[in-house]
């Protein structure tokens, strides 16, 4: 979006043909055009007002009934913290006795809107001018200032920093941290000088993680979203790394030392942990908590003999295990009536997708396939959500 287009978009004749647009919108996006170009309005517009139309419908999926009154880029939807994660970021600053903070890189301000619905007073940095106007459009019901300019030379006063460094150019993903903006080395540097939390994705090396910070790796729902480094006196005490569980029923945490279970034998129930636990590398602490042992060296899946509910990980019944032959798979399946299943896998080279196909599956069951390794030797597991 140019400033001369996001010029149009902010006027009042452009919010409300946004308004317009959004409840109209269909998937047939020519009509649209031909629609709005029809009642005389500047191509320029028509085009701003249908790009947001779609994003705020995209945007949904991470902001809720916020979306609604938001405008968003294309970059910085993807980029954006989700509210629930955001929140969780406001959240561990308020714990922590602060009541202002700087938003470093901001975007289209995600997490400085989670900020300032918690009470504290946000400092959002853009360099993007274009960003930076959105995120002063989505904050201006909210005690936020935004300003345009450069992450670390824009002076800011607050009490503690919050980065979201850029980890692309345009649509090019930079793997080179150096390359980011701000580069990882320069975002450590003023991270170590006063409290601060950092935004990583979940698979950053863990060889560039600051060891004198505590590391966090995120799952919100089934996707394992980000990595979190916190400084100063945001990172607690006595934990250097942790994972942490969102869901719709609240948040789990498990905190420990890296460590991997004993393998043993395949017992009557199987554990997915969830990815922050497997990044954390708490898999061996979340072992301990579930009775558990490992199913093979080398594989993250836990079993066990009794169902122990947790959010940490998900649980399957195991029904029988079958050699991973798709032959014999697709036989047992026929016998058993399954037509609907699900297919896992973890230290097997398949596609659950092809394979799906492949199985022509016929009938009224439903299962899930897992396949992976068992005492070392490669199994296909059926099992039971419970």
């Amino acid at each position: 979006m140019d400033a001369e287009e996001l010029r149009l978009l902010l006027s009042k004749d452009g919010l409300a043909l946004l308004e317009r647009a959004e409840a109209g919108l269909d998937d047939d996006v020519v009509r649209e055009v031909s629609r709005l170009r029809a009642e005389g309005h500047d191509p320029r517009l028509v085009a701003a007002v249908l790009t947001q139309a779609r994003l705020r419908r995209r945007a949904r999926a991470k902001f809720g009934e916020f979306a609604e009154g938001m405008l968003f880029t294309e970059a910085g939807l993807e980029q954006a913290t989700r509210l629930r994660v955001a929140a969780h970021h406001a959240g561990r600053m308020r714990s922590a006795g602060i009541v202002s903070v700087a938003d470093l890189g901001c975007g289209i301000g995600a997490d400085s809107l989670a900020f300032a619905t918690l009470g504290l007073a946000v400092t959002a940095v853009e360099r993007d001018e274009a960003t930076a106007a959105i995120a002063a459009f989505n904050l201006a019901a909210w005690h936020a200032t935004v300003l345009h300019g450069d992450a670390l030379e824009t002076p800011v006063d607050a009490e503690a920093l919050w980065f979201d460094p850029a980890r692309r150019d345009g649509s090019r993903r930079l793997n080179d941290p150096a390359d980011w903006s701000p580069s990882l080395d320069a975002v450590f540097a003023r991270a170590a000088a006063q409290p601060a939390g950092v935004k990583l994705a979940p698979g950053i090396d863990r060889d560039l993680l600051p060891t004198d910070a505590e590391h966090q790796w995120v799952t919100d729902g089934l996707e394992t979203v980000e990595a979190v480094v916190w400084t100063g006196r945001l990172a607690r005490s006595g934990i250097a790394r942790s994972a942490l569980v969102l869901g719709d029923g609240g948040a789990a945490e498990l905190v420990g030392d890296p460590a991997h279970p004993e393998p043993g034998e395949l017992g009557e129930w199987l554990y997915e942990p969830a990815g922050a636990v497997i990044r954390a590398e708490l898999i061996g602490t979340l072992a301990e908590r579930l009775g558990a042992r490992s199913v093979s060296d080398g594989i993250a899946y836990l079993t066990a003999d009794a169902h122990v509910e947790t959010p940490l990980a998900q649980a399957f019944r195991v029904r029988e295990t079958l050699p991973l032959d798709e032959r014999r798979i697709a036989q047992r399946l026929r016998e058993l009536g399954i037509g609907e299943l699900e297919i896992k896998k973890r230290g097997a080279d398949l596609d659950p997708a092809a394979l799906r196909k492949r199985l022509k599956l016929k009938g009224d069951e439903r299962a899930t396939l897992i396949a992976t390794r068992v005492g070392g030797r490669h199994r296909a597991i059926l099992a039971d959500r419970p």
